[in-house]
């Protein structure tokens, strides 16, 4: 694939060509990852740049490890923030790089060049996909409002007054899973989220015109046209455009591609470039938290029941492979589980360190019992979306590692019981879990935690808990908390749970989703403080309250145990 792009730049008189991981829908897990097929690199977020004589692969804090080991030997490996292809060109305008249009979109080129070159538009056809074959497995279907919380008509009008109090005519909604936030819709075509690619308009007078694979809607299709909502192929996009009344649009400037911008800005002024549906979704009402909480229960079971497995099972006959297949084995022992919400990551030793390891059979490691296991892992069940990790060991640890492992717990309790309507945000928040590690020097690579969507995408913002996040968090929202710490070729430590904000404005506070035991032979009792041993307390006894019930006598009384 290197040398089809080379060619594409020499045909074109380029100087470069940049590929980014999304596809034209900016999902973050597509069915095809291009990083994959041309640097062999597997990660789930990441660019690369082709120059006529280097080869760039820029990835974030996750995964620079993993990108050195998969991609080092003929790519140079950049970490951004720090690094921008706009630091390799060094604004040398003579330089041409090319770009699809329909992968990029305004904001990202302006982070990525910044005026250092020239940007070509390049309609390629470098990565093309088979003929999807449209089946009952892969159509469109409706939750209905006693699962979603509240109906289409009324999400429709609470967008619509938006638009109006913005003095907006119309809004195109370039993010699938806004689509099936705003209808009510999920799809399958993801391999981990239950998305639809479908992109949509809104215009001044309600009417939603939806664009997309319409063979998909075969069994919607009646109450879509009762509901007075159109549908069109994609290649459509244009034509109903140029047929639309109004004089502006407002877009997202996250999703909505340069060749999409530039068809609206042709025949409209663009206003506004977020999408109001982004604040509107991250907010879950009261039906979809208690949806959530019954999802986690039934997570929780699974996880606590391979947590149990894994502590009395001969780890010598195991490997990561195994592992990530038996803790699978046991999501599926609940009749509404449906498939990962994520390639689950089962790294043992020093593939733990990789922050978002993926096993394969090169890299398969068999278990140690002198080395933790890490499993970040997680589930789409009907309905809700789960996200867990817990760091296993299997013999007496060091001192050191104990201490390491408190430390994270330290962080970890530290965001749980934080007072959110006083910190108001996820910089402020991301600050007291890492406060422990930072007092011995030492500091982990990734955000404390991400935003979650209900029964949708596993990472959704626009709230996160991370430094470069200042977000106002709101009652209703969902994030996970999981602060961590990795030693390169030694070992990485996470604990995560998704937590939800309840309470009121002048107090909120975090509230667990994930229910599993913590893994009380890495705690060292020493370094924790009275209110830090009395949530652990709590946190086990809650955990064997709602979950005591789905497990056998042996799993209970070993549950039980936990509880000091």
């Amino acid at each position: 694939m290197i040398n089809k792009i080379k060619n594409l730049i020499n045909l074109n008189n380029l100087d470069g060509y940049i590929v980014p991981k999304n596809d034209e829908f900016f999902t973050e897990y597509s069915k095809i990852n291009k990083l994959e097929i041309v640097a062999s690199f597997s990660g789930s977020a990441g660019f690369i740049l082709i120059l006529k004589n280097s080869n760039h692969l820029f990835v974030d804090g996750r995964y620079t490890i993993q990108a050195k080991q998969q991609s080092g030997k003929k790519f140079i490996i950049h970490e951004i923030p720090y690094e921008w292809p706009k630091d390799i060109l060094k604004n040398d305008a003579r330089l041409t790089i090319g770009f699809d249009p329909k992968l990029f979109t305004t904001e990202t080129l302006k982070i990525y060049f910044n005026n250092s070159c020239n940007l070509f538009p390049v309609n390629s056809n470098l990565f093309r996909t088979k003929v999807e074959i449209i089946n009952k497995d892969n159509l469109i279907y409706h939750i209905n409002t006693a699962i979603a919380g509240e109906s289409s008509k009324s999400k429709i009008n609470k967008l619509h007054k938006i638009l109006k109090s913005d003095k907006l005519d119309n809004l195109f909604i370039s993010s699938g899973e806004n689509v099936c936030w705003l209808l009510n819709i999920r799809g399958k075509d993801l391999p981990n989220s239950p998305i639809a690619n479908f992109q949509a308009i809104l215009t001044n007078n309600k009417n939603i015109i939806l664009f997309g694979n319409i063979k998909k809607l075969k069994n919607i299709k009646k109450q879509f046209l009762k509901n007075k909502i159109s549908f069109y192929e994609k290649d459509d996009f244009f034509k109903i455009l140029s047929s639309l009344k109004g004089k502006s649009f407002c877009i997202d400037r996250k999703t909505c591609s340069v060749f999409n911008e530039k068809l609206i800005n042709s025949k409209f002024l663009i206003k506004k470039k977020v999408d109001p549906i982004n604040d509107l979704k991250s907010i879950k009402n009261t039906t979809e938290i208690k949806n959530m909480i019954e999802a986690h229960i039934q997570d929780g079971v699974a996880v606590t029941k391979f947590l149990y497995w894994i502590k009395n099972s001969n780890i010598r006959k195991l490997d990561e492979i195994k592992v990530e297949k038996k803790l699978e084995s046991f999501r599926k022992q609940s009749k509404n589980y449906l498939f990962p919400s994520f390639s689950t990551i089962a790294g043992s030793g020093p593939n733990g360190a990789i922050i978002h390891y993926r096993s394969n059979i090169k890299s398969n490691r068999k278990l140690n019992k002198d080395h933790l296991l890490l499993v970040d892992s997680g589930g789409q069940y009907k309905w809700g979306t789960t996200d867990i990790t817990r760091t296993i060991s299997f013999n007496d640890p060091s001192k050191r590692t104990k201490e390491l492992y408190t430390r994270v717990l330290k962080g970890h309790i530290a965001v749980a019981m934080s007072k959110v309507d006083k910190l108001k945000n996820g910089n402020n928040i991301d600050k007291l879990a890492r406060k422990s590690l930072n007092s011995i020097n030492l500091n982990y690579r990734h955000g404390t935690g991400h935003g979650v969507g209900f029964f949708m995408n596993v990472h959704e913002g626009p709230q996160s808990i991370s430094k470069n996040n200042f977000i106002k968090l709101k009652k209703g929202m969902i994030v996970s908390n999981e602060p961590g710490i990795y030693l390169e070729n030694n070992l990485g430590i996470r604990i995560e749970n998704l937590v939800y904000i309840d309470g009121n404005n002048k107090n909120l506070f975090f509230k667990n989703l994930t229910f599993a035991p913590l893994e009380r032979d890495l705690i060292d009792e020493n370094l924790l403080t009275k209110n830090e041993k009395d949530y652990i307390f709590s946190y086990h006894l809650e955990t064997y309250s709602k979950l005591s019930a789905y497990l056998n006598n042996k799993e209970r009384k070993w549950l039980a145990k936990l509880i000091q």
